[in-house]
Formats: C-alpha cells, structure tokens, sequence
C-alpha cells in the first residue's frame, strides 16, 4: 500500500509517498482502509523534526504523519467485537512511537480510538474531528467549567477553537472568542457572546467585558501571558501545545492538554457532529501524493477549516 513518511526531517520536500506492506491489525486494534486524512500542524511539526528536537518523540528511519482519519473497517484484530468490516469509522492515531500514521491507504488504530462515523457527513468532513474536537473536549474537562462561569477561547476561529467556542457554549458557558476582525460573524455563529479581535490589548479588553476577569482560557492561539492576564485569580487555563503553558501567576491553575484518544468521547463529539451542533470545515482536499503541497499551505497561514488528504 501507498503511505506518506519522512526518512530525513526537514522542509515539505521531506514527504516521500512509498509502497510499505499492509499493516496488520494486533489483539485489540482494527485496520481502516482510509477514505480521508485531515492535515494538522503537529503534522508540520513531526515533517520538521521538531517533535524530536522537543523530546516528545524518538528518532526514527522511517517516520509515519497523520493522526486524523475516516474511512471503513478493513479487518479487526482479536479481541475486537465492537466494530466489522464495512463499517464506517472515524478515529485517531495518538501514539507517536509507530512508523505509519493516517497518510496512507490502510491505518492500524487501537479500537478504544475510533467511533461511528458521523452519520449524514462526508468521510472528508468527518476526518477534520477526531484530533481537534478531542482535545477541545479533553481541555474544557482539564477546566470543568459549570453553566454559567466564563471562558476565555484564543484562536476561536480555528480548528481546535472553533470546536471549543462551540462545546463551552453547548454546556452552558458564555464564552469571550478572539481571532481576526474577518472571523467575528463565525465565531459569533459558533456561540461566543463575546468577541475581541486579537489586535487588541488582551487583558484589558476582556476586563471591560467580564469586571475581574474570565473564570479560566483555553489558548488554542498560543497567546501564553497574554491570554493568562484576562483570567482571575485562582482561576484557570489550559494551553493546547506542549512547552507553551505560561507560569501560573495569581494561583491559576495552568495546565497543558496532550489529546488521548477516547473512542466513547469521540462517539458523542460525532452525534453532536451529526445534528448539527458540531460544525465540520474542510479548507480543501488533494490527493495523498500532494502532502507536501497540502503542508506548504497550512504553513503559509490563512487556512480556515483543515486541509484533507484522499487517497
């Protein structure tokens, strides 16, 4: 089968597409033949070498990209009884120690890590939830915000903000949204009843709107001190990219959301996906041979909505 990986980190032109055996599925994992693969900027950040720099992950000679996917069950590994082949799935690759992820034809996931399909959405739409509705969930549960408190949501506009200003506002959450000027009609739509343009001074804005500061920020912007003076005291935050938490100045409770993927977690975000509640966006598709291209892109910034991979 056709996979994309990197034998040498470096620039786009790292992505090589090469035949590799087909995977086959252990005691409790499922293999997807994959219909769709959504590109995210971890993926940019494994092409670079820089998750390795970090230490998050060990070198390798042939590195596997991709953490989102959707497609259909092409065989399961012992001990699985909760899905077939032919059914349709969504899941996510979270573990950084195997050599192919979702940039290719067929995928190995553990079967705790993947969910239905969101019925009435494109195999394409669907592959843009599994990372970035997951860690917007997982970093409103870090938080455990009640009705009614508020919330700070950087980077509203993007993929993992969106879901975010979405969920919160599901719960019960009123939630102040910061992106660009352009962004403000989605991020209104997507339930934020306050909104403030990231020109602004941060800390100051979101005061005048909530006297005292928001009860805890999610910065899916990587905004860091900025974000965390438009919090109160004692309150929360919750930075979605690993080494950018801020120090946890005036008792707030800092934490960093590293995703896992929760395949009964992944079964509700794909309901709420289904009926609506949930908004998918795909920025474009290419085809598995134009990863590079597909990088290059969501490098040069702009991108609303993930690119997706088809092979």
């Amino acid at each position: 089968m056709r996979a994309v990986v990197v034998r040498n980190p470096g620039g786009p032109d790292a992505l090589e597409v090469i035949e590799v055996p087909l995977p086959v599925p252990a005691s409790s994992q499922v293999r997807v033949r994959v219909e769709a693969a959504a590109v995210n900027p971890v993926d940019l950040a494994t092409r670079s070498g820089a998750l390795i720099e970090a230490g998050v992950m060990g070198p390798r000679e042939v590195i596997g990209l991709g953490w989102d996917v959707a497609g259909r069950i092409d065989a399961v590994g012992p001990g699985v009884t909760t899905f077939a082949p032919g059914d349709p799935v969504i899941g996510i690759q979270d573990r950084l120690e195997v050599s192919l992820g979702a940039y290719a034809e067929y995928v190995v996931l553990d079967a705790g890590a993947v969910a239905p399909a969101p019925e009435g959405l494109t195999p394409v739409e669907a592959a843009t939830l599994p990372l970035n509705a997951l860690t917007a969930q997982q970093s409103l549960d870090l938080l455990g915000l009640e009705a009614g408190a508020s919330l700070l949501v950087t980077g509203a506009a993007g993929a993992v903000g969106g879901y975010a200003v979405e969920l919160a506002a599901l719960s019960g959450v009123a939630v102040v949204g910061v992106a660009a000027e352009r962004d403000e009609p989605f991020v209104r739509k997507a339930g934020a009843r306050w909104f403030v343009p990231r020109t602004a001074d941060l800390g100051l804005a979101v005061r005048e709107l909530v006297p005292g500061g928001v009860d805890a920020a999610l910065d899916a912007a990587v905004l860091g001190l900025s974000a965390l003076g438009a919090v109160r005291n004692y309150g929360g935050f919750v930075s979605v990219v690993g080494g950018a938490a801020p120090v946890p100045l005036r008792g707030i409770e800092v934490h960093e959301q590293w995703v896992a993927g929760d395949g009964g977690a992944l079964r509700r975000l794909a309901s709420l996906a289904a009926t609506g509640r949930l908004t998918t966006r795909v920025a474009d598709t290419l085809p598995l041979e134009e990863a590079a291209r597909a990088h290059r892109l969501l490098a040069e910034g702009g991108v609303r909505g993930r690119l997706v991979l088809v092979p």
